[in-house]
This record gives C-alpha cells, sequence and structure tokens, in this order.
C-alpha cells in the first residue's frame, strides 16, 4: 500500500513537474513561491490591520506571526527530521529526470513548509474575516494552492508533501484564529460591514 502511495506520487509530481512544462509557468513558479514577492501583500495587510483595526490590528498581526512560527517549527523541525524524505531534485532515483527550476536545498521535503506556512496565514484570515468578506475564502485558498503548486512545478516538493502541509497549516491557521477571536479583547471584533 505504501509502495502505491509513493509511486503515486511520484507519477503525479512528473505529470505536474513534467507535463505542464511551459515557459510562462517556468518563469512564473519560481517568483510565486519567493517570499520576496509576496512582501508587498504582508506590508499591506500589516499596515491595514493596524490602521483599521488599532490595538485589535496588532494583536492580529502578533497572532498571524505566531500562526507562521508555529506551522514553520513543526514542519521544519519535528516532522521533517523525524520522516527525512528526500525532496525530487535531491533523490537519487529520480533526480536525473526532474526539471529544477530552483536551487535544490539540502532539506528534506515531507512535508512541505510552504504549504503549511502560507495555508498557516491563509486560513487564519479566513477565520478572522470572513464574517465580512466571503471572497476571503477562495481567494485565500487560491493564494496559498498556488504557492503551494509552484513548489511541485520547480522540483522541490511531492504532491503529497503539499497535501500534508496544506492540512498541518491549516488546522493550525484554524485553531490560532478562534484562539483569538475567543479571547476577551476579540469579543467585539467587527471587521466591518
Amino acid at each position: 500500500m505504501l509502495e502505491q502511495l509513493i509511486q503515486f506520487d511520484q507519477n503525479l509530481f512528473f505529470t505536474i513537474n513534467h507535463g505542464l512544462s511551459n515557459s510562462f509557468f517556468d518563469w512564473l513558479m519560481p517568483a510565486l513561491r519567493n517570499r520576496f514577492f509576496w512582501t508587498p501583500l504582508y506590508l499591506f495587510m500589516i499596515i491595514f490591520s493596524i490602521r483599521t483595526y488599532g490595538k485589535q490590528g496588532w494583536i492580529m498581526i502578533l497572532f498571524l506571526g505566531l500562526t507562521f512560527g508555529c506551522t514553520d517549527f513543526i514542519s521544519s523541525s519535528l516532522i521533517k527530521p523525524t520522516v527525512q524524505r528526500l525532496r525530487p531534485c535531491n533523490d537519487p532515483e529520480i533526480k536525473s529526470d526532474v526539471k529544477n527550476l530552483i536551487d535544490c536545498g539540502s532539506g528534506y521535503s515531507f512535508p512541505s513548509s510552504h504549504a503549511s506556512n502560507h495555508f498557516g496565514l491563509a486560513v487564519f484570515l479566513i477565520v478572522m474575516f470572513f464574517s465580512k468578506w466571503k471572497l476571503i475564502l477562495p481567494i485565500g485558498l487560491l493564494w496559498a494552492a498556488s504557492i503551494s503548486f509552484a513548489q511541485v512545478y520547480v522540483g522541490v516538493h511531492y504532491p503529497v508533501d503539499i497535501l500534508a502541509g496544506a492540512i498541518l497549516g491549516g488546522i493550525i491557521g484554524f485553531i490560532m484564529g478562534k484562539i483569538l477571536l475567543a479571547s476577551k479583547t476579540f469579543g467585539t471584533w467587527n471587521p466591518g460591514n
């Protein structure tokens, strides 16, 4: 059963890494997974939250940072060293066939920290703002999914790494959002009409 799952995961990886290959994606996908590409969005979120919600905005940004810290620590420092799954671009059995568009790095693959971090952030923001902006649900999930998909496309993660990271991040983001909304400070939380 595990052998079949690994084979399916590799096949799906090559379907994305090779089968969807095109010059536009070769330009776009490395950019999507680059943290500097999203810096303007992160700055906007910080400024918007603080200017619009004051003290609650500061606390929300703090919890957003805690969410990121938890997802990154659990995925990178706890799970990856325990599982020790090689990245596709480092796996001696397949690395010569991998279309690698970025530096592979030496870290492990399972779960994807990019996926856990971004799904954690997205789900946290969905929990906080869904009552005002219903569109945050598809936009937030699409944002996190596009970054995660890019990880497979550029050759550094398998699809199962992404799925596990997305689930981990989603759970942490949901819990952190619910904790914040249950706090005394956010008893009067009203993101607007």
